[in-house]
């Protein structure tokens, strides 16, 4: 109850009422309005004058209000469409001397949009509950946006994409170099789906022979070919069914099988091989790949078809030496994890160390760092990573080798590495950096903000 009392109670009862994030309405137990919120009285384009005093179903459409106050009867989480969009509303009776004498209501999200974008964020910090954990065991999906270790902008704004993509059953393309985690962001967006308990199928489309491949994805019945299993076996496509299929390398597939991909993509079903009966699918596709799926289209070698039907929502994940700030906090997790599996302890590493990996070009990105954090442990000689620990060639010189990178990209690269350890070596001084550079104040933080280092 409000302290009547208690000075502005009045002020602060109206402060937060006004501001709430739901949208509220109060009827009398004639269903006509006695309060609306500013917020609701404006998507509704009236005033909170023109609203008072009125039958609610003259302000709001497909208002049930009044039915509530006389049914008695709450109802909760109900579809309303109002203006162009689906409300999700709550609608409480108020009782006084076992008596309805009106009904409160909340629209606690604007459209259903938000509500599963808000879906998506609970899901992503329900990832840390030992029950949502074991829920990925059953599924087959196991990694979250928690276990891709980053603090660059970059990644930052990558995890909220997919945050609110994942919602969607819209087809995903990732695209990135080998070994930057593109598996890891499809097991997140299935984990943060509303297909999260249902399966995550995932299929490495260039480490299956050609004459397997299409009854690895599509299944086949009994008889089909020679050596078929008895009673025959369902495809990966059917296996997903409800759920996600998350198709590795589409880069490497056959012309051949990417007409039979798209037929099963467009139709929304499947016919194993051998078989005279389709079965219907509800599937989302999720794929990857490292290759130039546009130059392959150039060359015939990719059906533009299919890329426009898997590349509804596009992903980058950048290489690790485009997102060098991360590197820092990457060292320290697989030094953590590679201790814990290996029951080696190390205690640290050295900063010449580190200083060592901040010049080095990283082609095999986040996977050759981590197997090279697994090497200089094995390698260690005490509790302290040291120069001596780590492989020979990580100490050479760089050189950038970037196979489809151009000069220009090459040079953009090595500018802000250098920009990047500089920064480092002068403890974040960036005034002592760009005197280091030969450059101008204004130099660096204009560098700064072009490579997005702040």
């Amino acid at each position: 109850m409000l302290n009547h009392d208690f000075p502005y109670a009045k002020e602060i009862f109206e402060t937060i009422i006004e501001n709430a994030y739901v949208w509220i309405v109060i009827v009398d137990a004639k269903g006509k309005i006695i309060y609306m919120n500013e917020n609701y009285c404006r998507f509704c384009e009236v005033t909170k004058e023109e609203a008072i005093g009125r039958h609610v179903t003259e302000v709001i459409e497909n208002s049930r209000m009044h039915i509530v106050v006389k049914t008695g009867e709450e109802e909760i989480a109900d579809l309303q469409y109002i203006r162009g969009n689906y409300m999700i509303a709550n609608r409480i009776p108020i009782f006084a001397d076992n008596k309805v004498v009106g009904a409160f209501g909340t629209v606690m999200f604007r459209d259903t949009k938000e509500w599963h974008e808000m879906n998506s964020h609970v899901r992503h910090h329900l990832s840390s509950i030992q029950s949502f954990i074991d829920q990925q065991e059953i599924t087959g999906a196991k990694y979250t946006l928690n276990d891709i270790h980053s603090n660059s902008n970059i990644m930052a704004e990558l995890k909220e994409k997919v945050k609110s993509i994942a919602a969607t059953d819209s087809s995903v393309l990732i695209r990135g170099e080998s070994g930057t985690g593109k598996e890891l962001f499809a097991h997140s967006i299935h984990l943060l789906s509303n297909r999260s308990e249902k399966p995550f199928i995932k299929v490495n489309c260039g480490a299956i022979p050609e004459h397997l491949l299409e009854s690895e994805l599509f299944g086949y019945e009994e008889g089909a070919f020679t050596g078929a299993k008895k009673g025959g076996k369902k495809g990966k496509f059917q296996q997903a069914n409800g759920g996600t299929i998350f198709l590795d390398e589409i880069g490497d597939m056959s012309l051949q099988m990417q007409v039979k991909l798209l037929r099963v993509l467009q139709e929304k079903e499947v016919e194993p091989v051998g078989s005279t009966k389709s079965f219907p699918l509800d599937v989302r596709v999720i794929t990857a790949t490292n290759r130039p799926l546009e130059e392959l289209i150039q060359t015939n070698d990719f059906r533009s078809d299919l890329y426009y039907r898997i590349s509804v929502i596009p992903l980058h994940i950048p290489a690790l030496r485009e997102r060098m700030e991360d590197l820092e906090t990457l060292v320290r997790h697989f030094i953590k994890k590679v201790s814990i599996r290996t029951g080696k302890r190390i205690s640290m590493i050295q900063e010449d160390v580190m200083e060592t990996l901040q010049h080095y070009h990283w082609q095999g990105n986040i996977r050759e760092l981590e197997n090279i954090i697994e090497a200089s442990i094995h390698l260690a000689k005490t509790d302290v990573i040291t120069l001596e620990s780590i492989p020979d060639y990580i100490k050479k010189p760089a050189v950038i080798s970037h196979k489809d990178a151009t000069l220009k990209e090459m040079l953009h690269d090595a500018e802000k590495n250098i920009i990047l350890a500089t920064i480092k070596k002068n403890n974040g001084d960036k005034r002592k950096a760009a005197y280091s550079l030969g450059i101008s104040k204004s130099s660096i933080y204009e560098k700064i903000h072009k490579y997005r280092l702040d």
